[in-house]
């Protein structure tokens, strides 16, 4: 009998009980505390008050907590059942955008639902990750390394980047080809054929160069040359490595931080977020933050390790990689690192769509370990009683 006869048996279901029993508790008190952390820093933003940013952001938290626990207690069979139909969906969203898009801030990136404004954009960073790591997991290593196979998921990750670099969102659509680009890597894909993709890409800039917005030119000669232009394009990150220095090691304490509480800190309840926490709590309590994420990534990095399904080892992958990449270009783009590209801090940052998107995301790594012992065949479900 094959392995795949083996794995159409009927897999027992858990109980409500046992499926809370598995869930990590400690890693969701280590995900309050980083929500914690953003409504304090949203406070001291707001000069003191809770209004307009940090009792905003403690509601959002608390209905998606509840989403959170729910995510994760749904069987992972349902998630890969509707992988490539939530892919769809919010490809469709993103073209609607292209049409009856609300305009903000220059781009045009979010529509109306009617109940909420909905950024398809940051939704489509964990739908990708899940049609991604459905497809993955229905193929052989042999498949995986041979170039006809790669065509779909290619299309997977360029169809939405290209949509997304449209509105114009440069660092998003940045972010859906770092996390494809993962996917492909943690699926087994060989390292020449992304040196390839990279000669390509070097071909093909004075192309891609010559298309970006005069604004996303600004910040790329900024990041190159910060004191080209001070008071304008550069302003931003002259200001956040002014406020960095000046937390030091233990910094100015909490609602003391000059740069933010003057409005010399563009942005400080969202992109630069950090920079105020540093600011004010210095190097330790920056170092704190990053060890709060590093925790969460290890644990998401060990979830995927006792996962006995491929789908469930890719998508704790894909979804950690993924929000380790969020972590990583905010904090290098406030330190001067990287360019500026409109990047938030999960569950710190100050907006809606983000926090769905790291709340759903932070759901489904629960979910695969609640479920890590359920087996999905390598050629789907059918016949599989969920």
């Amino acid at each position: 009998m094959t392995g795949y006869n083996l794995s159409f048996r009927r897999t027992p279901s858990m109980s409500l009980l046992q499926k809370l029993l598995q869930v990590n508790w400690a890693v969701v008190l280590l995900i309050c505390a980083l929500a914690g952390v953003g409504a304090g820093m949203l406070y001291s933003a707001a000069n003191a008050s809770m209004e307009p940013w940090a009792e905003r952001h403690l509601i959002r938290f608390a209905v998606l907590f509840v989403l959170l626990i729910a995510i994760a207690l749904t069987d992972i069979r349902i998630w890969f059942r509707f992988a490539y139909p939530a892919y769809f969906i919010t490809l469709i969203l993103l073209v609607a955008v292209e049409f009856k898009g609300t305009v903000g801030m220059g781009a045009q990136r979010w529509i109306d639902l009617g109940v909420i404004q909905l950024q398809p954009s940051e939704v489509m960073k964990v739908t990708l990750v899940l049609a991604l790591a459905r497809y993955f997991h229905s193929l052989s290593l042999e498949d995986v390394r041979r170039p006809l196979y790669l065509l779909f998921p290619l299309f997977l990750v360029l169809a939405p980047a290209g949509l997304v670099l449209k509105q114009p969102d440069l660092g998003t659509a940045t972010m859906l080809v770092l996390a494809g680009g993962a996917l492909f890597l943690l699926a087994g894909v060989r390292l020449w054929k992304f040196l390839l993709v990279a000669v390509a890409t070097g071909a093909i800039l004075p192309v891609a160069w010559n298309s970006l917005h005069q604004y996303q030119k600004n910040r790329v000669l900024t990041f190159l040359d910060p004191s080209s232009d001070p008071l304008g394009a550069g302003y931003h990150i002259t200001q956040s490595k002014i406020a960095l220095g000046s937390g030091g090691v233990f910094g100015r304490g909490f609602l003391e931080g000059t740069q933010s509480h003057l409005n010399f800190l563009p942005e400080k309840q969202t992109d630069f977020i950090f920079t105020m926490l540093a600011e004010e709590f210095g190097m330790v309590g920056a170092m704190g933050l990053i060890g709060l994420y590093l925790l969460v990534f290890l644990y998401g990095f060990a979830v995927a390790l006792t996962s006995s399904n491929h789908f469930g080892r890719l998508l704790a992958l894909g979804l950690t990689v993924n929000l380790f990449f969020y972590v990583f270009i905010n904090m290098a783009m406030v330190m001067g690192l990287l360019p500026v590209v409109g990047i938030p801090l999960p569950l710190v940052s100050y907006g809606g769509t983000a926090m769905l998107t790291a709340m759903t995301s932070f759901g489904l790594i629960l979910c695969v370990r609640v479920h890590k012992d359920i087996s999905i065949p390598r050629r789907g479900l059918q016949g599989e009683v969920v």
